[in-house]
């Protein structure tokens, strides 16, 4: 999930995502948005629902570098001259997903108004939780990393509700985001649950105590 936090609420600016423009497409869970290398024209903001971004290189096996929910962008890397994706997006359930056109986002950007202003704080938070991201992976343990991605998942790393429900993923898709092993997530899942930090009921329920684990 990099893993980025954004607000639940919708950007000032952007409201359901109208003023961006461009299509809304539907996709299924587990359907495919882009493959990592096939060329970038557009950019990507998740109306409903949820993606997750996986990066691989000759050297490694693929690694889930993002999770995203509702009102966060994706493959804004073209706006930055990008010629090919960075990394592959597939949707996580039933989303909902506006493609905009790079050109079409760049004239926004040189208008300087509401719009623009709100996607260039944006893209500035989104390389600062990168660079936190990096700096989480050298400094914590694994039971930490994973309590942060699941504050990040429920959007409960600042201010928010006593409980979110989230989608229920898989321990290796945890384990991948986490940078460990299935075996441990599942020993921490257990641990968190005992605590009282989380619960199963179909969904996921992270509660804001979560935030004593780290």
């Amino acid at each position: 999930m990099k893993d980025r936090k954004k607000t639940t609420a919708p950007l000032p600016g952007f409201g359901s995502g109208a003023s961006l423009g461009g299509k809304i497409e539907h996709y299924k869970g587990n359907q495919g948005i882009y493959e990592q290398g096939a060329p970038a024209y557009t950019l990507f903001y998740i109306q409903a629902g949820g993606v997750r971004l996986t990066t691989k290189s000759s050297h490694q096996a693929a690694a889930v570098t993002a999770i995203l929910g509702a009102h966060d962008f994706f493959g804004e890397l073209c706006l930055a001259g990008y010629p090919l994706r960075m990394s592959t997006a597939v949707a996580l359930t039933s989303s909902s997903i506006r493609t905009i056109k790079k050109t079409n986002m760049l004239k926004m950007l040189r208008q300087k108004n509401k719009t623009s202003n709100s996607l260039v704080t944006y893209l500035l938070s989104s390389v600062k939780n990168y660079r936190d991201h990096v700096a989480d992976l050298l400094t914590s343990t694994a039971e930490q990393r994973l309590a942060r991605v699941l504050l990040r998942l429920a959007r409960l790393d600042g201010k928010g509700p006593a409980l979110v429900k989230i989608p229920l993923l898989s321990h290796t898709v945890l384990a991948e985001m986490v940078g460990t092993t299935r075996s441990r997530v599942n020993l921490f899942m257990n641990r968190f649950r005992k605590k009282k930090f989380i619960d199963y009921n179909g969904n996921l329920e992270v509660h804001r105590s979560l935030r004593k684990a780290l």
